[in-house]
């Protein structure tokens, strides 16, 4: 397939965007994009370090200062973003087609949810960010107090591979929406749409040097550049948890704003009185969902012993419906992982599970025989009696995989929740509402879903406990990372004294 968003690829190689142009890197190094499907490459894309970054940041900071994207109105703004969003859309397909290339995602995802997600994550804050309020107070001695917020200047984000362009576009436009430049990293195993992207950003109108995307890899690349930037005054980042210990450290010395969503180990509770077939088919689909490779994923099932075998029998019905194959194929419902490497690392779970006495693989655990042996593809996997002390409870897989433990009682369900050091998201199954509200209020999880998985409003905190992030984004709460706070205060002169105004 030769997709048109990669026909302005120069040598086969997808090159870094900075200040308006399309850029390679100043020593000529590139990385190669693959299939994870296939094995087979894609194209070569530029590998940026240091010096990619640094002209990354010049560009962002002089569109920033000098303008006119930090001159431009709220509504003037949300103009731009809205063509973005109805570029994104235009090229639906093509945006769908590359995605699933890149990242080994069932295409009807790709079509059906992240690219109009990325498209209306524009939409959303063109409609939000001229909608903000400023708070305005006056004091008993009359003087008047107003907060406002300004943009930072240069900002920096660090994007992950397993939604890319959706998270891109989930930080960009709030970014954009509050008048900051950009400096965007996408992760090296995905970088293609945020390559294209750069195509719709030149349609919309977006002035040369706010938005600037530069490949590479993390540590000793453009990732541990842009966080070590004494330029750059925040970072958002999405990716794992030990990855984001290592930027808040390196991000320190320079005092950034720091938001990081992480690692997430969720749960999906069924309780006895759930609706059991609706809970079983909405838990697989939590754990199975682009692989496995979700933050929210559902990848624990917590099942009330009495009904567990009747929970096992139906997950295991809905995991025998699940179809694996060639991603870009429409019927497709289960596609490769991310890469062999990251395949291998969640076998090593399942190998893991097979050493431990009691533990049962109910289904799945191979590398199917009906696929690309090449490609980076595994069945969906299902295991039973896994302890609570097991890393395949206490660690993030980020895989097709399931495990399940049972419990006799609410409070023994709530322990389990919240016994990793995880804290991002947890769905609760059960009739009874009262239940459902305590359970809620005891789980520490950023996000509860009650009788569902995956239910968003964008307005709404998205975000984190423990190990699973710092700070909360979505709605508002992404325009005030996005910005800086600034009160003014005039005085009433019918109260000064002196020369001074008495507190």
């Amino acid at each position: 397939m030769r997709n048109p968003l990669l026909g302005s690829l120069k040598s086969n190689t997808a090159l870094h965007f900075i200040n308006g142009e399309l850029t390679a890197s100043a020593n000529g190094a590139t990385f190669d994009s693959v299939n994870p499907a296939t094995g087979e490459l894609i194209c070569k894309v530029a590998l940026g370090g240091a010096v990619e970054i640094n002209a990354a940041v010049a560009a962002a900071d002089k569109a920033w200062r000098e303008g006119p994207w930090s001159k431009t109105t709220p509504s003037e703004r949300a103009t731009i973003l809205r063509r973005i969003g109805d570029e994104i859309l235009a090229r639906k397909q093509e945006f769908a087609e590359l995605e699933s290339l890149d990242s080994g995602k069932p295409l009807q995802e790709t079509m059906n949810g992240d690219i109009p997600r990325a498209a209306f994550n524009f939409h959303f804050y063109a409609d939000l960010c001229h909608h903000q309020v400023s708070p305005s107070f006056r004091s008993d001695d009359g003087s008047h107090h107003t907060t406002i917020r300004e943009p930072l200047g240069v900002v920096g984000l660090i994007t992950p591979w397993n939604l890319p362009l959706y998270l891109a576009t989930w930080k960009l436009a709030p970014a954009l929406a509050q008048g900051n430049s950009v400096v965007l990293k996408p992760a090296e195993l995905t970088p293609l749409t945020a390559y294209a992207l750069h195509e719709v950003l030149l349609k919309a109108g977006v002035p040369a040097g706010v938005v600037n995307i530069v490949q590479g890899f993390g540590p000793d690349s453009a990732g541990e550049a842009l966080v070590k930037h004494p330029g750059v005054k925040a970072i958002s980042f999405t990716g794992e948890t030990v990855t984001g210990a290592a930027i808040m450290a390196a991000g320190a010395p320079t005092l950034k704003k720091m938001s990081f969503e992480l690692g997430g180990k969720g749960a999906s509770i069924i309780f006895a009185d759930a609706d059991l077939e609706k809970a079983a088919k909405v838990a697989t689909r939590a754990a199975m969902r682009n692989q496995g490779q979700v933050c929210l994923a559902g990848s624990r099932l917590l099942v009330e012993e009495s009904v567990a075998s009747k929970v096992i029998e139906l997950v295991k019905q809905e995991i025998s419906k699940i179809k694996i194959g060639d991603p870009l194929d429409p019927e497709t419902t289960l596609g490769a992982l991310c890469g062999v490497e990251h395949r291998n690392k969640v076998l090593s779970f399942i190998d893991h599970a097979k050493s431990l006495a009691g533990v049962k693989i109910e289904c799945g655990g191979n590398v199917p025989a009906s696929v690309n042996q090449k490609g980076a593809f595994l069945e969906p996997t299902l295991i039973t009696n896994v302890p609570q002390e097991s890393r395949l409870i206490q660690e993030e897989i980020f895989g097709p995989v399931l495990t399940v433990q049972t419990f006799k009682t609410f409070d023994e369900a709530i322990s389990m929740v919240n016994g990793t050091k995880y804290g991002l998201s947890c769905s609760v199954w059960t009739k009874d509402i009262d239940k459902a509200n305590h359970a809620a209020n005891k789980i520490r999880t950023g996000l509860v879903w009650i009788n569902s998985w995956f239910i968003r409003n964008l307005h709404t905190a998205f975000g984190g406990m423990k190990h699973s992030g710092v700070g909360r984004e979505g709605g508002q709460y992404s325009l005030d990372f996005f910005s800086e706070m600034k009160t003014v205060s005039v005085a009433n002169p019918l109260h000064e004294r002196h020369g001074l105004v008495w507190i």
